[in-house]
């Protein structure tokens, strides 16, 4: 196994903690949104890391911007809040912590995920598209911690 993403509830619950005590040795992405609340959100839930022994990969900040037809970007969540979490999570892990990207509001993105289909495929030419493959190579030249190791985990359903 190269690279697992598991999508968490936002915050510092009981998933969240089993999973650190389950994958010890795995990064963390920080995923928030502009929004003040959001970061706080985020730092807490990154700042586990430091509880579990896992290092934080890196920060990315969703739902950034929507862009009009016209190219104006509407900032509807706010702005920053990526940014801070990056900076607070630094400090916190005494190592940087990058923001990855952010990812703009675009309808495609849920719709093409809808279908199966990640906009990075059927819009590759799309701003989030591009932000989400920038996001990826930049993952993609860190030491994998999971590289070789058995996971001791079974498949739903068997």
């Amino acid at each position: 196994l190269d690279i697992l993403l598991m999508d968490l509830p936002p915050g510092t619950g009981d998933i969240a903690i089993s999973v650190a005590q389950l994958l010890p040795a795995a990064d963390i992405l920080v995923v928030t949104t502009p929004q003040q609340a959001a970061a706080e959100v985020a730092e807490r839930a990154g700042a586990i890391a430091l509880q579990t022994r896992q290092r934080v990969a890196g920060v990315i900040e969703n739902m950034s911007w929507l862009e009009t037809e016209d190219g104006q970007r509407i900032e509807v969540f706010g702005s920053g809040g990526g940014q801070r979490v990056a900076d607070s999570l630094s400090k916190s892990v005494g190592a940087e912590v990058p923001l990855l990207g952010q990812v703009p509001l675009d309808p495609r993105l849920r719709e093409n995920g809808d279908n199966g289909t990640p906009i990075v495929l059927a819009n590759p030419d799309a701003p989030a598209a591009q932000v989400l493959r920038t996001a990826a190579e930049k993952l993609s030249v860190r030491a994998r911690g999971l590289a070789g190791m058995m996971l001791n985990v079974t498949p739903a359903g068997r």
